[in-house]
């Protein structure tokens, strides 16, 4: 019966869990509540579409002058945010570095509105997968580079029509850029330049399914 069934998937990410941990490694993995779905189920809840059109990143001229930076520490990044049954990763990227870096430009730390871009972003497929360029592309061209706020338009992790409309837009974003490709110098020069990035990875091995903390490195 379905229990039985669980309980097997439980019972052998476990073994997994078990195995990986005592290897040392450099993160480490637990039974969380993703411990008793199939990858097939777990899969479906990742939704990045690499499929959709990317503009190209311009490296930037300058190095980062520190050798360590964490936003968190400045107080200008929220609290992780939950997707719940929706593979709408793409806008929770998108929103988290926007609430951080006009945090950074005004000093307000806000919640912005996910489900403004699950409902409205018509380049993307809403549960069913997006890009953040797409969603930056569409709040500046579409939405005069304004969002709305979480408290008026809330998450519900499924599809919907579009409300931007009907509520107050605030933030204020007229530009965006991309970090080139494997440039983890780029990347640095970018995070002390500009804020927090909105980034995507694949999550779809066991390991991030299972994942608790430490440097994510997956080889496979």
């Amino acid at each position: 019966d379905e229990y039985q069934t669980r309980f097997g998937i439980f019972m052998a990410n476990a073994r997994l869990v078990k195995e990986h941990n005592a290897a040392k490694g450099k993160f480490t993995t637990g039974l969380n509540k993703f411990a008793a779905m199939t990858p097939s189920e777990y899969k479906a809840l990742l939704g990045f579409r690499m499929d959709l059109a990317q503009r190209k990143a311009v490296k930037s001229t300058k190095k980062a002058s520190v050798e360590s930076l964490d936003w968190r520490e400045k107080g200008v990044v929220n609290p992780i945010k939950d997707q719940a049954q929706c593979g709408s990763c793409w806008a929770f990227s998108a929103i988290q570095a926007a609430e951080s870096v006009n945090c950074i430009k005004s000093g307000k730390l806000e919640r912005y509105s996910e489900q403004n871009l699950v409902d409205c972003v018509t380049a993307c497929y809403g549960c069913n997968g997006g890009l953040m360029d797409a969603s930056y592309e569409y709040i500046i061209d579409r939405q005069n580079g304004h969002l709305n706020l979480e408290a008026d338009y809330p998450y519900t992790a499924v599809d919907g029509t579009c409300k931007y409309a009907q509520y107050t837009p605030v933030a204020s974003i007229t530009k965006y850029v991309n970090v080139n490709q494997n440039d983890e110098d780029d990347l640095a020069a970018k995070v002390e330049t500009y804020g927090p990035v909105a980034v995507a990875i694949d999550a779809s091995n066991w390991s991030f399914q299972l994942y608790t903390g430490g440097i994510y490195d997956e080889p496979s």
